[in-house]
């Protein structure tokens, strides 16, 4: 069982920033992938960032390269999302979560944790 707990979603104007964690309980989770996903209202839920057990292999949705960046600390069991230069498109909940292996995926069926999401909402 891994327990996964997001934070930090809130309101900001666009063009603003936003620092995301997810704190993890449970398996180890030192040994685990780990992915950022969002969804919108009336959207699929969609990759934005991976990063792998040791973060030596990070990958990035297209929309999230540039302006996201995704980090962990294995030490504190949580894995962060900075978020900067917001739009109003990236608007959506997001979702923490697990992947067993230790190379993050892009799919939603590779992972087998979510955390309950935290809700970004960014103005015009």
């Amino acid at each position: 069982q891994v327990q996964l707990v997001e934070s930090g979603g809130r309101l900001v104007q666009a063009g603003g920033s936003l620092r995301l964690s997810c704190a993890a309980s449970g398996r180890s989770f030192s040994t685990n992938a780990m992915g950022w996903f969002r969804q919108a209202p009336g959207k699929e839920r969609e990759f934005v960032a991976g990063i792998s057990w040791g973060a030596r292999l990070i990958f990035y949705a297209d929309s999230a390269k540039g302006r996201f960046t995704i980090s962990r600390d294995n030490a504190k069991n949580t894995v962060y999302l900075q978020m900067n230069i917001l739009k109003p498109e990236d608007t959506a909940v997001y979702y923490c979560a697990a992947d067993p292996r230790q190379v993050p995926g892009r799919l939603k069926n590779d992972y087998d944790y979510w955390g309950q999401g935290t809700q970004v909402t960014v103005s015009s």
